[in-house]
């Protein structure tokens, strides 16, 4: 029977946010318009919806590979 790795691996980046992904109210710098706000995380400042503040779900403006 082969033996099961349950090693977990640590990169040293900690989170200041409440997720890795989703974006929250907390996050909000700037209010663009009615439907868009500018957020801040770790890796800079990026656009997004208000709708997408606070869903639970991941936002795809915050992880993908933005400059």
């Amino acid at each position: 029977m082969a033996k099961k790795n349950h090693r977990k691996y640590v990169t040293g980046t900690s989170i200041t946010t409440k997720s890795w992904f989703g974006s929250h109210v907390e996050m909000v710098v700037e209010e663009l318009n009615e439907k868009e706000v500018m957020c801040e995380d770790q890796h800079g400042r990026y656009k997004t919806l208000k709708s997408r503040l606070d869903n639970g779900l991941a936002d795809p403006n915050r992880y993908s590979n933005r400059k």
